[in-house]
């Protein structure tokens, strides 16, 4: 008896381990007949953008490799960003994406995220094949989001649309591969989990966009790397929000450092410029980054080098 108490207590033990391993950073390989499988996924139904009911496990995790992440369509604060940011190794991935691997971005508000409310949201993204958002019952999602170490750390409720987990879970499902990253690291090293490290077949290098640019040289160009490439370039060229060439020049400094530093208070504020801007630019508000004012001098300073200047290259944000 004291030895099958034993042998309990260390299964036990590698159930809890196994759990705690899928809520860090790190790669957990389930091995055959584990428990990380068919029975373990709450297969509930979720309905796409489109319309089209789906089960969970049947239809968007078996046998794939996969993104997961959870927003609100309403939320003014990471969300945006967040999606912004996958959109990103979205297009990086290029040809994989709908092949060799799928996103899917499941609403925590399904009460008022509906199939119409997703694809506009989706369309603000410009987002292509391979990439579902969904949608489904409060509860279920609840569900799903504490089974995939999603949900509050703390057990607490959510008050507000700022308060719930920025994070993605990436897997391959028939390998038995989990990593949970967060969205704001570096673009390539989200492309590479997807792309080689969760693939158990071989893929064509080929159709992933590699960024070859030397290391920041900068503060300024550090923060813009990793907080403002998603939506903008430094050139003229519009993505998600405007190309930034000539926009010291062309805005009050104080004005500015304001809106890159709390542009939430003045789209409430009803300031007229940051109402022309989200309206201009599909809606889509622009985040609060949380920045220190050290770092937005420094973006600042890193902006204005080109401001009127024709022979600086700028990273393409499509």
């Amino acid at each position: 008896m004291k030895t099958q108490g034993i042998i309990a207590c260390l299964k036990g033990l590698l159930v809890i381990g196994v759990m705690m391993t899928l809520a860090s950073n790190s790669v957990c390989a389930a091995p055959r007949g584990s428990a990380w499988g068919a029975n373990y996924f709450p297969n509930i139904e979720l309905v796409d953008q489109d319309g089209n009911k789906v089960r969970f496990y049947d239809d968007l995790l078996k046998d794939k490799v996969f993104a997961v992440n959870f927003i609100y369509t309403r939320c003014m604060d990471s969300c945006p960003l967040e999606t912004a940011a996958l959109r990103k190794v979205e297009k990086a991935l290029g040809e994989l994406m709908g092949k060799d691997v799928f996103f899917y971005t499941i609403s925590i508000d399904g009460d008022r995220d509906n199939p119409a409310a997703l694809k506009d949201y989706a369309a603000k993204f410009n987002t292509g094949p391979g990439w579902k958002f969904l949608t489904g019952k409060p509860e279920d999602v609840t569900m799903l989001r504490q089974k995939l170490g999603m949900y509050r750390e703390d057990g607490k409720a959510e008050q507000s649309l700022s308060e719930h987990g920025i994070s993605i879970l990436m897997g391959n499902e028939k390998a038995g591969q989990w990593i949970k990253r967060s969205p704001f690291e570096e673009t390539q090293s989200l492309v590479r989990v997807l792309s080689t490290r969760l693939q158990s077949k071989h893929v064509s290098k080929s159709t992933v966009v590699v960024d070859s640019r030397p290391p920041a040289e900068s503060n300024g160009e550090k923060v813009f790397r990793s907080k403002c490439e998603a939506c903008h370039s430094v050139g003229n060229e519009d993505g998600i929000g405007p190309g930034l060439k000539g926009v010291v020049a062309l805005r009050d400094r104080a004005w500015l450092k304001k809106w890159i530093k709390e542009p939430d208070q003045l789209i409430t504020g009803k300031d007229p410029i940051a109402i022309d801007l989200f309206k201009k630019y599909k809606e889509l508000p622009m985040p609060n980054l949380r920045l220190q004012d050290s770092e937005v001098d420094e973006l600042i300073t890193y902006l204005e080098q080109y401001d009127g200047s024709d022979d600086k290259t700028s990273p393409e944000v499509p």
